[in-house]
Formats: structure tokens, sequence, C-alpha cells
């Protein structure tokens, strides 16, 4: 009786250990810091589109034939690019940590990796890190014949903080 006891107790330790080392997993994925990176970090990105600290590393350049440009852009924590419009939109995919995305005139989004978000063509938007988490995007910029990017206006502080109603 007494060993089934110690197995009991064993296997209970056991599991306990297994959730425990899960959940510090799950916390690491949410930070978002170099070390989640699938890429290296590239070349930090101009002050004037971003604030904070972005770097973004070009994947596949524009080219006569696929006409679609891929990349990868990791932001430190509580950095943003600034509002912009892409002419024929853009994809997102989330590879790490968490971040905001917001669309002008909505509500910002918070997304994470695993997330894809799709940017209409030449809808003002923004998007970036959370205050607290580093966030990697992978971006795919298509039918880049109508053009690639037209740089606007930082997103304010108030903009960035401004509480979501709906998260």
């Amino acid at each position: 009786m007494k060993t089934n006891h110690s197995k009991l107790g064993l296997l209970t330790a056991s599991v306990f250990a297994i959730l425990f080392l899960m959940g510090c997993q799950d916390q690491d994925s949410e930070k978002g810091d170099e070390q989640q990176a699938i890429f290296p970090k590239g070349e930090l990105g101009p002050a004037q589109n971003f604030t904070g600290k972005a770097w973004a590393l070009g994947l596949v350049e524009n080219d006569s034939t696929y006409q679609t440009v891929v990349g990868n852009v990791y932001f430190e924590p509580g950095a943003r690019s600034n509002w912009h419009i892409h002419p024929a939109g853009q994809i997102l995919i989330i590879t790490a940590g968490v971040g905001y995305h917001q669309l002008k005139g909505q509500p910002r989004q918070t997304i994470r990796k695993g997330d894809v978000v799709q940017c209409p063509p030449n809808v003002m938007h923004w998007h970036g890190a959370t205050p607290d988490s580093g966030l990697h995007q992978m971006y795919i910029l298509p039918n880049t014949e109508k053009g690639i990017v037209k740089w606007l206006h930082p997103v304010s502080d108030e903009e960035y903080n401004a509480p979501n109603p709906g998260e």
C-alpha cells in the first residue's frame, strides 16, 4: 500500500512539473524576444517611420515575375510603425510575441503568434509590439506594380495606449 502511495505521489509531482514547464514555455513564446526569432533581425528601421526600435529583413525581393515583396520585422517592446498605406494591401503573419494592429477608424486589435492579419488596399493602418512584449511579423506585399508603401505620421501615445473596449 505504501508503494502505491509513493508511486501516486511521484506521478502527481511529475504531472505538476510537466505542466509548470509547459507554462514557462508559453510565457517565453509570448515575449517575442530575439531568442524566438525564425530569421535574423536585419537592418534597423529608419526613425522617421518607427517609434522605438524595429528591424527589417527582406526575404523575397520584388521582381517582374511574382510582383510580391516578403520580409520580416522585429519590433522591440513598445516599438511601432507610423501610420501608413499599402496601395495593394498587406498580409501580416505573426511568428512570435504580442503586438497591436489598428486600421484607421477601428479599435486597436491585439495580435499574437499564429495570427494572420489582412490590411486592405489603401487603408491607413499601423502595427507594432505591446509595451511588455516584442513582436515578430512576416509581411507580404502583393501586386507591387501598384506601389509598396506610403509612410504617414507617427502613431501618438494616446492612440497606442487607448483602451480597446472589445478586449
